[in-house]
């Protein structure tokens, strides 16, 4: 297991650097292509992200998620301690923030909500679906209890200059459904 350890931890770093890059090079279109993917989504809950750091920004899209009407809400999530799946607090662009875990922000107060369809943040990804995150196994855990529960969409979202040739996984790691970045859309499997 150390040596995945070891090839994870390369591999972050290498992501962490090519990431800062794409970012320096703007995001384009890439939240108006995020909006147009989760379009059938309207009415769900929807966990989006407060980005921090060099992180692609999905703040137009979820604002459009909620502009859609039908019933659709937005939720971002909060780490709530180590080994913990994430909770995912309600979100809108006029709620109070407040730093969370690791700098993010998260809503000062509002409901909890479980959502049905996710924007996952990444380091890295590949065609097969799987993402590299901070290490933490937070997505991974949440996606897990989700998937469990019920159908759930996750739809990773980075820039094109994220993907590599493989990423390093282990068992509990969990595929993304879809991965969308500036340059277009990608549906692992297909």
């Amino acid at each position: 297991m150390n040596a995945l350890m070891d090839q994870k931890t390369a591999a972050r770093a290498e992501a962490f650097a090519d990431r800062k890059t794409a970012f320096a090079g703007g995001q384009g279109s890439a939240a108006e292509r995020l909006a147009a993917v989760l379009a059938p989504c309207r009415g769900q809950v929807l966990a989006g992200y407060m980005p921090m750091r060099t992180e692609i920004d999905p703040l137009a899209a979820m604002v459009a998620h909620l502009a859609a009407g039908e019933g659709g809400r937005v939720c971002v999530p909060v780490i709530e301690g180590p080994g913990q799946p994430l909770r995912f607090r309600e979100w809108t662009p006029e709620a109070a923030m407040e730093p969370g875990e690791f700098g993010a922000l998260v809503p000062a107060a509002g409901e909890w909500l479980v959502p049905s369809v996710l924007i996952v943040p990444l380091l890295a990804f590949d065609w097969r679906g799987y993402r590299l995150g901070y290490g933490g196994g937070y997505y991974d855990r949440t996606l897990e209890a989700l998937r469990a529960a019920g159908p759930v969409i996750a739809v990773g979202f980075g820039f094109a200059a994220q993907e590599v040739e493989e990423v390093p996984v282990e068992p509990t790691d969990q595929k993304l459904d879809l991965i969308v970045t500036e340059c277009g859309v990608i549906r692992p499997g297909t």
